[in-house]
């Protein structure tokens, strides 16, 4: 059971659980009565699809592509690392997949039929997501873009809906700050894989782009990431509360700053890497803070 746990990349699984908390403290900073319980269905089905799309990437790179047996490893890329050294099996990995994208998909349908036809809409890119994200999205340059919807800016609307019943503007607009975010925590994590991916004919942005190029891009999806949030407040679409998450700017910074500098080097890149990680968690954990003082204060 404790391989089966690790093959799910736990430590990236925290990202859905902060994602539904945002969106659970933006409905009660705007008076809606949050049902916990739907809260802990949400994030219980989010982080199983999650799991599904960590699990099925590992699978899909082993055993149909081989760029795990090409790729060198960081703590934060390279997949789980278990399937090359024979610690869990080809056939494992993919019921593991399979299993967790089903429950996912079980506990969506469940969501969207209390909560009504668009959460169904918005669950069912999820799940395609999960599908088609490595044979398919990842080789047309749109693996990122999909990333920041699915786990980005559709978690924060889509609990919002569920929890309110609407489709607000400041639920789209404080998932923005989310899905850039997540569609560069994945960017900046393709730069040491980018020769094996090559290999394994994918094709993402740093592939497509450069590594310089594609460093550049990151630094402009991280800026957007926190004028989306100044912008979004500043147009009294977004509490004031929500600029906590600007504190999250402190580790965008110097992600910033590592991967400009050292887009090139592996070992290099590898602390923007890990304080990128930080950005993403701490503004999302941030943003879900500032909305609960809001909540608090009314």
């Amino acid at each position: 059971m404790m391989l089966q746990i690790l093959e799910t990349r736990p430590q990236f699984l925290i990202l859905s659980v902060l994602l539904v908390l945002h969106a659970a403290a933006l409905a009660a900073a705007r008076g809606h009565v949050v049902d916990w319980f739907l809260v802990v269905l949400a994030m219980a089905g989010l982080v199983l699809l999650h799991a599904s799309v960590n699990v099925l990437n590992d699978w899909h790179d082993y055993a149909r592509t081989g760029i795990d047996l090409k790729v060198r490893r960081t703590p934060f890329s390279g997949g789980s690392g278990l399937l090359p050294a024979g610690r869990i099996s080809a056939g494992g990995a993919l019921r593991l997949g399979l299993g967790t994208l089903g429950a996912g998909c079980l506990i969506g349908l469940y969501l969207a039929w209390v909560a009504g036809p668009p959460l169904l809409v918005i669950g069912l890119v999820g799940a395609l997501s999960v599908v088609f994200y490595t044979p398919w999205l990842t080789r047309i340059g749109f693996g990122e873009v999909f990333a920041g919807l699915s786990l980005g800016v559709l978690p924060v609307v889509g609990t919002y809906f569920l929890l309110t019943g609407r489709l607000d503007t400041a639920a789209w607009v404080s998932g923005i700050p989310a899905g850039c975010l997540t569609y560069n925590l994945l960017l900046l994590n393709e730069f040491p894989d980018a020769e094996a991916d090559i290999a394994g004919a994918r094709r993402h942005m740093v592939v497509l782009l450069g590594k310089r190029k594609a460093a550049r891009l990151y630094t402009v999806v991280e800026l957007a990431a926190y004028v989306s949030l100044l912008a979004g407040v500043g147009a009294g679409v977004l509490h004031p509360w929500a600029l906590l998450g600007l504190g999250g700017a402190l580790f965008a910074c110097k992600a910033i700053a590592v991967a400009l500098r050292e887009y090139d080097s592996f070992e290099g890149i590898i602390p923007g890497m890990g304080v990128n990680v930080a950005s993403v968690l701490g503004t999302n954990a941030l943003m879900a803070a500032g909305y609960g003082i809001a909540a608090l204060a009314r």
